[in-house]
């Protein structure tokens, strides 16, 4: 072979090489968009009928990057995430069991928590089915768990934090949220949900939003702690003990419209 041949292919090696290159840069674009696409979609969809959870998920899902496995990572590495894994615990179960927690005493996160989801006239199992196409190509068991309990906690997540089930509660839980979970689907929803949200509820909005992300921030990471255990303690010594404050601005901006 020729000097000039063995360039010559060498050339032709990275002219191939850098071919590859541009392909994949270019369907990592177009997988992008797609799912950027398909968040839109779901986030107009939303704004349409915000009781249509099933879009949350969607977009969520559709954005959440490499959130979910950091989330998933870290769940695994705690005292609370070997064990629900290892003993295949189901916190549904324990929240659809109204009988037994009407046994916990006033004042309990128990007690808290169905004095919540009563007002709403809402079902532990309200979220499941909105979740199904967000977990149906799951395969791995402790994943699916992981994701599943993060879905059941959204009441609890709720009862602690105080925000309510208007959208701005919604969105002031999902800016707790993001903050705790890192996901961009819920920062999404938050940031183009926001000024609609002004519209609505006026002075404060964005205001108590930013407070609410403030909040999930200094908290403790709600994700690992054991509810189950939890569920006959003290609803205000949980709210101590994981550093979640009141939501005054959150409160402020509905006292200004008599919703509380």
């Amino acid at each position: 072979m020729t000097e000039w041949t063995r360039k010559k292919d060498e050339a032709s090696n990275h002219e191939f090489d850098a071919g590859k290159v541009a392909s994949s840069i270019r369907e990592g674009i177009r997988s992008r968009l797609k799912r950027l696409n398909r968040a839109w979609v779901a986030v107009r969809a939303l704004f349409d009928d915000p009781e249509d959870t099933e879009q949350v998920f969607r977009v969520v899902t559709a954005l959440r990057g490499k959130s979910l496995e950091r989330a998933y990572l870290r769940f695994r590495s705690t005292n609370t995430g070997t064990r629900v894994l290892s003993e295949e615990t189901d916190l549904l179960s324990s929240l659809r069991d109204r009988t037994a927690l009407e046994k916990h005493q006033e004042g309990t996160l128990a007690r808290a928590y169905l004095q919540f989801v009563r007002s709403g006239d809402l079902t532990a199992d309200g979220l499941v089915e909105a979740s199904y196409e967000a977990t149906e190509n799951i395969e791995d068991r402790d994943l699916l768990r992981y994701l599943n309990r993060i879905r059941d906690m959204h009441d609890l997540w709720h009862t602690l934090t105080r925000y309510g089930r208007e959208p701005l509660g919604e969105a002031c839980l999902l800016a707790f949220t993001f903050a705790q979970m890192k996901n961009p689907g819920t920062a999404f929803i938050v940031v183009l949900g926001s000024r609609r949200l002004a519209q609505g509820y006026g002075r404060g909005t964005i205001h108590a939003l930013w407070r609410a992300y403030r909040d999930g921030k200094r908290a403790s990471w709600l994700a690992a702690q054991p509810y189950e255990e939890m569920l006959g303690t003290d609803v205000q010594e949980l709210r101590s003990m994981l550093s979640i404050p009141e939501p005054t601005a959150y409160w402020l901006v509905l006292e200004q419209h008599g919703l509380r």
